[in-house]
């Protein structure tokens, strides 16, 4: 099964109104950043015991380690949560940088370090929202 098929299934799978609202920030995603990196991870570690709710991550972005090893990964995800959903924007040094910047334009949303949880797309300002996903995309905080 490619990444796009996971992507396309675990979507799917969301109860209606959490799908559309997942569909619409996919393509919305990807309307931001054609062409970029897909990923899916199923939430499950190397035991295959699930340690996190499944996310699509966006972009590519490296992570450089004090012992000179460096691994890829996403720069922007979203995920299902069981009251929502969360937009992770990684790499941002300044964990203020996204609750001082969005949140309080964002409407009904909660805002940490690197992750904006919210109900539905209807609860917050999704123009907001694209400028935060922009942010994230353009690797500013990396």
């Amino acid at each position: 099964m490619t990444i796009t098929d996971q992507i396309d299934e675990y979507i799917n799978s969301q109860p209606e109104p959490k799908r559309t609202d997942m569909q619409i920030l996919h393509g919305t995603i990807l309307e931001l950043a054609p062409g970029c990196k897909l990923w899916f991870l199923d939430g499950k570690d190397s035991n295959n015991k699930v340690v996190s709710n499944p996310n699509i991550g966006y972009g590519l972005r490296t992570i450089e380690y004090a012992d000179g090893k460096s691994k890829e990964f996403y720069q922007l995800g979203i995920s299902a949560n069981t009251t929502g959903i969360s937009v992770y924007v990684l790499g941002i040094e300044d964990k203020a940088y996204l609750a001082t910047t969005y949140g309080k334009q964002l409407g009904k949303a909660s805002v940490t370090g690197y992750c904006i949880k919210f109900k539905a797309l209807k609860d917050i300002d999704l123009e907001v929202l694209k400028a935060a996903m922009r942010f994230g995309l353009e690797g500013q905080g990396s």
